[in-house]
This record gives structure tokens, C-alpha cells and sequence, in this order.
């Protein structure tokens, strides 16, 4: 994550990592409305001076409700104009302070503006104020204005007296700072936490830029939460095909073992891609395919990865939209050559591939080459101590140090396994603190390989994957855990993957009330 400047959708996810940690959103969006009532303050005196606030349906109208209910308190004569229907207010955050303006009748005046016509009736009402500011429409915002929106902004633009803009002026896009047709063009902005990218990039709409502190822990941002899934998991298209989703190609197995990469593979179906095919010697092939029919398995000639079969395995990576190489794959010398072969294969076709198990401990001795926009290694403490020859600090801030060192080194994303998973690119980093010591188990790496591959599969860069697939893995532990005590397997957490992300796919519940229109059990 940028330190310098934010997408939208990383400040969303900071908002709900903060909520997780303990710091509710009633009290950042208290704190962000108070801030922007303290810029006015600070540049005039606000007493008996006309405001008039513009809100939204949103959490930037909720800012601006808390805003005019301190301005109203120090002594200003404070209008809001809801534009929209009270009842599609969308958060309890800001209905809670809508409600709250309700009950100010005496200082503050509400009006709900419906149409546009309604907005051009009260427009001759609001000549003269002092101060107008924008709570409208936020980092949410795509493609041009219209309607009531643009209506409201093209009122606003017209009003004299000092214009404020809350978090980013309405009709500015928060990615790149362009105008699709009309924006708010403020004299002032006040943006909460951290500037949003579009705010440097479009200066003469933002006029003077404050940053606010409204309160968010360094933590929100520093230990991976449930914003990092939300960053990550988009809604599907209703005409839509199983390739739309990935293939993860699992390259792994052996003579001695069968289960790790059928475990890897299961992770990744259940985390959300449309096929799996696991690459794996014959001798074991059926033994995998009997774990699930839900898997593909690709036999290979012989009972290992060699350099004999492993232009199987390469052919194998015509449909796959990343790959995991390791799981089981044994520690033969013959099979470490052929793992070179498929790391360069995989970065030759520019195809994410993440590293795990027994495919550290080939990348410990081949020394391969990675790219750090397509690779993720995936060692635990003593496969990191073998790649690297340092022995993992104990102290979380040494470990990260080290960490992010051998990211840089090594040209990938970093995740070092352990009670605190230290996740790095060599630039970024994340802590994940979610799991339990009943994971201490075997398989348990092998999942989180599963579900890391799937988001790269998805398109989802190699961190944000990581971060995810980590917290992911570790939530599923801690589900299984409260059943289980810690008596848990690795197949215990695969059940635990599509509830965990079930809770951050609402547009599921079209499909639910289908469900309960016919009284089934949901």
C-alpha cells in the first residue's frame, strides 16, 4: 500500500480492518466530521454565519451531519439539505447522526430534497451563506454525474463564501483526479487519514488540501483484517463460465506423498476458481483423484518430476492462470533440475507461480531466478533459514526487517509463516495474526497455498493475494478451532473457506431469497 496516498478501495478496507481492531466507525466518522467542522472554525468565525451542508445517502453525508452538529453547537446557523429519501440512508453510522440532527430542531434546519425541481425551489434560499460544504457523493464515485447530483454541484459551484469539500469534492474520481463532465470545485478540502491518489493528481478542483487525523491505529494498516478480503473478492457476472474464475495448476506429489497437493488444489476450488488441475507422477494419480472427483489430475510418466516428464508439466500450463509448485514433490536431485525448468517455463509465459514445500528446498539449491510481480514464496521457519542462512528473529520488528530483506533478494512476495505470518513484496508489509497452535498440523501450509493461487489465478496482485490467502487460512484455523478444540486437520479448514467468504459477497442474497420463497432450510 502507497505510504504517500490511498485508492478508495484501500481506505474502505483500512475503514473495516480499523472496526475489526476495535475502533467502530460511529467514532471515525465522528472524528472526521468533527475535523472538518474545526478547519471551518479555524478560518472564520462561525457564530451567526449561514452553512449549508450538501448530503449524500452515504458515509460522506454521515461526515457531514456530524460536521454541522458541531457548527451548530459553536453558534452557526447551520442548513442540511438531504439529498434523497431519508429511509435510503445507507449505513447506521450516518442515520445514527441524521437522527441526531432530527432532534436539533431548534439550531439546525433539514430539508429533503427529492428531484432536482425540488432542489431549483429552495436554490434562491441559499444565496448569501457563508460557507458551503460538500458531503455528497465520496471515493465511490464512477463515471460522470447525473440527475440530482448534478444538479446539487452545479448549485454549489454558484454559491459565494468559503466552498469545503469532505474527504474528495463530488465528481472528482479518486483514482486519477479527472472530471467526467462536472465536479465540486472546493477552496478547501479535508481528506481523513490519508490523501486519495486523485487528490494530488487534480489540484485545481481540491484548492487547500488538510489531511485528518480521525483516530485510525497504525495497526489498521500494519495487520492484515477483513478489509484485505474485500479488497480482493468481486461480484460475478450472472452470464458467466467457469474460465472467468482461473485454473490453478498444482505441480507436486510423488512416490511418498499424495495428499499435499490434492490439498492445495481443494483450497483453491474452494476459495473461488473455476478448475484445479494437479500435475502429478502416475504412481500417485489415482490416489489423488480419489480424494475428490472435483479435481482434474494430469498424470505424469514415472513415479517423480524429472526432467523426462516435465514437458508434461509445462504443456499442462496452456490453460492455468497461476501455478503452485512443491506440494509433495520430494527432494531428488533429478526433481530439483526439472523444478528449474518449470520456474522459468512460468515466468516465460508471465504466469503468477507460488512456492511452497518441497519447492523451497529446490529454490535453495537451483538459486532461480523470480520476478517479484508473479512469485510467492511461502517458508516457514526453518525453509526460511535454509533459503536464506538466517535464523528468523524472535522479535517481530527484527523478523519483519529480515523479511523484507530477502523479498528484496529473492524478487517475490515473501511470506514467512509462523504464530505472526509476516507478509512482504520487499516494499510493503503486513502482519497476520489470525490462527491457532491446533494448525500445527500437515496440510495446513498446502491449503494456504491453495488460496493464495487462487486470487493470483483471479488477477489479484501477488501481495494482496498473500495477505488475504494468510488471514483466509488462518480465520478457517481459528473456525475449525471453536469446533474442534485443537485436535484439527487440514481438511477441517477447507470447510471453514466459503463460509468465511460468503460474509463478504452480498450480492449472494438474490440468489438466497429465491431459497426462502420456496421455505427451504437456509
Amino acid at each position: 500500500m502507497d505510504l504517500e496516498n490511498l485508492s478508495a478501495e484501500e481506505m474502505a478496507a483500512i475503514d473495516e480492518n480499523a472496526d475489526y481492531l476495535g475502533v467502530p466507525r460511529a467514532l471515525l466518522m465522528e472524528n472526521a466530521g468533527r475535523s472538518v467542522a474545526d478547519c471551518v472554525k479555524s478560518r472564520l468565525n462561525v457564530t451567526n454565519k449561514r452553512i449549508v451542508v450538501f448530503a449524500g445517502l452515504g458515509n460522506k453525508g454521515g461526515d457531514g451531519f456530524v460536521a454541522a452538529r458541531h457548527l451548530a453547537v459553536a453558534g452557526a446557523k447551520v442548513t442540511v439539505l438531504l439529498l434523497g429519501e431519508e429511509g435510503r440512508i445507507a449505513t447506521s453510522e450516518a442515520r445514527l447522526n441524521w437522527n441526531a440532527l432530527k432532534n436539533m430542531d431548534h439550531t439546525v434546519k433539514l430539508i429533503t430534497v427529492k428531484d432536482s425541481i425540488a432542489l431549483e425551489s429552495i436554490a434562491s434560499s441559499l444565496e448569501g451563506v457563508d460557507v458551503t460544504i460538500d458531503a455528497l457523493v465520496g471515493t465511490g464515485l464512477r463515471g460522470p454525474l447525473r440527475g440530482l447530483a448534478l444538479s446539487a454541484v452545479k448549485l454549489m459551484n454558484g454559491l459565494k463564501g468559503l466552498k469545503v469539500a469532505i474527504d474528495i469534492p463530488t465528481g472528482l474520481d479518486a483514482a486519477d483526479g479527472r472530471v467526467h463532465g462536472e465536479a465540486f470545485k472546493a477552496d478547501l478540502t479535508v481528506t481523513m487519514h490519508k490523501p486519495k491518489k486523485g487528490l494530488l493528481e487534480n489540484r485545481s478542483y481540491v484548492g487547500e488540501l488538510i489531511v485528518a487525523d480521525i483516530g485510525i491505529p497504525k495497526e489498521a494498516e500494519l495487520y492484515a483484517g477483513p478489509g484485505d478480503i474485500r479488497l480482493i473478492v468481486k461480484p460475478r457476472k450472472p452470464q458467466t463460465h467457469k474460465y472467468d474464475y482461473g485454473c490453478v495448476l498444482v505441480i507436486g506429489g510423488s512416490k511418498f506423498y499424495s495428499g499435499a497437493p490434492a490439498l492445495a488444489a481443494l483450497a483453491a476450488l474452494k476459495a473461488g476458481v473455476g478448475l484445479t488441475v494437479v500435475a502429478t507422477p502416475e504412481v500417485v494419480a489415482n490416489v489423488v483423484r480419489s480424494y475428490s472427483p472435483n479435481l482434474i489430475v494430469r498424470p505424469l510418466k514415472g513415479d517423480l518430476l524429472t526432467l523426462k516428464n516435465v514437458s508434461e508439466a509445462a504443456q499442462a500450463m496452456d490453460r492455468a492462470d497461476s501455478i503452485v509448485v512443491g506440494p509433495g514433490l520430494g527432494i531428488e536431485e533429478e526433481t530439483f533440475e526439472a523444478f528449474e525448468v518449470v520456474v522459468k517455463e512460468a515466468l516465460k509465459r508471465e504466469l503468477p507461480i507460488l512456492i511452497d514445500a518441497d519447492g523451497l528446498k529446490a529454490l535453495a539449491v537451483k538459486k532461480c531466478k523470480l520476478s517479484s510481480n508473479l512469485s510467492v514464496i511461502t517458508p516457514h521457519f526453518a525453509e526460511f533459514k535454509q533459503l536464506t542462512g538466517v535464523e528468523p528473529p524472535q522479535d517481530r520488528g527484527q523478523r519483519m526487517e529480515v523479511a523484507i530483506k530477502a523479498a528484496t533478494d529473492f524478487k517475490a512476495t515473501l511470506v514467512l509463516k509462523g504464530h505472526e505470518t509476516i507478509i512482504t513484496d520487499g516494499v510493503r508489509v503486513k502482519v497476520n495474526k489470525t490462527g491457532n497452535p491446533g494448525m500445527a498440523v500437515g496440510g495446513t501450509g498446502d491449503v494456504l497455498s491453495g488460496l493464495i493461487a487462487a486470487f493470483l489465478a483471479q488477477g489479484v496482485e501477488p501481495f494482496k493475494a498473500s495477505v488475504a490467502g494468510a488471514f483466509i487460512n488462518g480465520l478457517a484455523g481459528d473456525l475449525a478451532a471453536k469446533e474442534k478444540g485443537y485436535q484439527l486437520l487440514a481438511t477441517d479448514l477447507l470447510e471453514k473457506i466459503p463460509i468465511i467468504l460468503r460474509r463478504f459477497q452480498p450480492w449472494v442474497e438474490e440468489y438466497v431469497e429465491r431459497v426462502k420463497r420456496l421455505k427451504l432450510d437456509v
